[in-house]
């Protein structure tokens, strides 16, 4: 029964009946899910329809089935080329070839390939215009696409949502109780395509074209309890305005302003800098060598006394000078210590108060 419905998408595809073929060949899956070929010719129908990730999604579940077939791998490699992912499609057409070498097609698709990749490298390194285009260059109404926008899409069976961070988006589909043998993830360099196919079930497809691009040897997912979480790994490290390509600008990460003007050379200034410490040293100097006389030489030698004395020493200037009324000032704290200093002079002695 399988096959009579396979042959049946063969002949509505003859036909250019692309939507019929589908539908034939999804039939004939439903009842033969493990049939390699059926994916790759279903893939066939997606790429004529344009439904470009939804061909690469079966030509990766083809090779899945049967990696030796070869038509899965050119299936993939052509989807790819029209998502402009010129470097996951070159992997998969090399491997197709080396498989089928006398296959003109592979080496054909190939050599288009690398000369895109290299047109893309060439984009990569040319200046970026200084300017915007005028507003006055808008195309005049008539030109416009006027066109209704379609319906919106069928709500989705699953619920999904992403986050991001500098290095990395993640996706989160919350498809609670999932068998990890019933889900398929497959990553392209900027294709994530997520199916998920319970037997008796609608299966699920979430194949979005990326915003940017990714590193697939690096992504990764894991199927939990109540959802599966994709991580994948960016190529550039910028800010993703959507989960998919072409719903707004990308947007680069903030420069580190504190780090550039901590490496900006110093220049020397027209002022000029007091060193602070030098002028403290000149005045101590100053001070030291200064030469006093009388009362103003005698209490500089009795701070340099105080000012290099141990603490008893201290405690014995302080003690004296105080009972003393500034008449006695002794260092000797074990002479001072027990007994009171009589504060009248001796005789023909001038009271002096000595600042310590």
């Amino acid at each position: 029964m399988a096959k009579e419905l396979a042959d049946k998408a063969k002949e509505a595809f003859v036909d250019d009946d692309f939507d019929v073929s589908v539908d034939f060949y999804s039939k004939a899956i439903d009842l033969d899910p493990n049939c390699a070929e059926f994916f790759a010719d279903r893939a066939q129908a997606y790429i004529k329809l344009e439904s470009f990730t939804e061909a690469v999604a079966d030509a990766n579940k083809a090779i899945e089935l049967d990696p030796s077939l070869t038509k899965a791998y050119l299936r993939k490699g052509t989807a790819c080329m029209k998502l402009e992912e010129y470097r996951t499609a070159k992997t998969a057409l090399e491997k197709g070839a080396s498989m089928a070498p006398s296959e003109s097609k592979f080496k054909k698709l190939i050599d288009e390939c690398d000369f895109q990749i290299t047109e893309e490298e060439k984009d990569l390194v040319q200046p970026v215009p200084s300017t915007l285009p005028s507003s006055s260059t808008a195309p005049p109404v008539s030109e416009l696409d006027l066109t209704p926008a379609p319906a919106a899409p069928a709500k989705a069976k699953y619920r999904h949502e992403f986050y991001q961070k500098p290095e990395e988006v993640v996706v989160t589909v919350f498809a609670k109780g999932i068998p990890k043998q019933n889900v398929n993830i497959d990553f392209g360099e900027q294709i994530l395509s997520v199916v998920i196919d319970v037997p008796g079930e609608e299966a699920y497809y979430l194949q979005p074209r990326l915003f940017g691009k990714i590193i697939p040897d690096k992504c990764k997912y894991e199927v939990l309890s109540t959802k599966i979480e994709i991580r994948l790994a960016k190529a550039d490290i910028i800010t993703w305005a959507s989960l998919e390509h072409g719903k707004g600008p990308a947007v680069l990460p903030k420069p580190n302003i504190s780090s550039e003007v901590s490496q900006r050379p110093a220049y020397p200034s027209s002022k000029k800098v007091k060193d602070w410490d030098k002028l403290e040293a000149e005045v101590k100097k100053q001070e030291k060598d200064e030469k006093l006389e009388g009362d103003a030489a005698l209490n500089k030698f009795f701070r340099e006394i105080y000012q290099n004395a141990d603490e008893d020493t201290k405690r014995a200037m302080s003690k004296s000078f105080v009972e003393s009324n500034g008449t006695v000032l002794s260092t000797n704290w074990q002479e001072v210590g027990t007994k009171k200093i009589e504060s009248t002079p001796p005789d023909g002695m001038e009271l002096k108060k000595w600042e310590i």
